[in-house]
């Protein structure tokens, strides 16, 4: 069994980390590494702190949210979502600029997120579980210390797949 990754940057937003595990397939099913620290430690500046994990259900969409201290390296490894991410670092080349991905349990796509950008996540599937592992110094920045964009917002011109999302209190601004 191989704990190989293929590892590759964003096509729109270049500080994008994209992370493709190798998956073993045989009858009884798949078996892949999502983290080995020899392979992906290298790609953030601080140790992963700890791990988050969100079930939602389908036309749930979550965020957008981000924060400038945390390295987020996000999967899907339950169901299907499709994630928005925008650069949200005034001054940087590709700010308000987003990108999207298809992130769901066949392909196996993990994105590292650096501080600054903002993510968001629609469920395609029936039901999803979004997992995110976090990296940053000192405390852990929660909800009322991070950065909220409102999904439909005209300046990030994201095509959801979706006209009509369930929302937050938070997101429903």
């Amino acid at each position: 069994m191989s704990f190989k990754f293929e590892i590759y940057n964003g096509e729109v937003l270049q500080d994008l980390t994209i992370v493709k595990p190798d998956v073993y397939t045989e009858k009884r099913g798949t078996i892949w590494t999502s983290y080995l620290a020899s392979e992906l430690d290298n790609l953030v500046p601080h140790p992963f702190n700890h791990d988050k994990f969100s079930v939602s259900k389908h036309n749930v969409l979550r965020g957008i949210h981000g924060d400038h201290k945390s390295w987020k390296l996000i999967s899907c490894p339950i169901g299907e979502i499709y994630v928005a991410i925008v650069d949200m670092r005034k001054g940087s080349k590709t700010y308000l600029n987003n990108e999207t991905f298809i992130l769901n349990d066949d392909n196996r796509l993990q994105i590292l997120i650096p501080p600054g950008f903002g993510n968001s996540f629609y469920v395609c599937s029936e039901q999803a579980l979004y997992h995110y592992k976090l990296a940053y110094e000192g405390d852990y920045i929660d909800a009322n210390e991070q950065f909220t964009v409102s999904w439909d917002d005209n300046r990030l011109n994201i095509e959801w797949p979706c006209d009509n999302p369930i929302l937050s209190e938070r997101d429903g601004r």
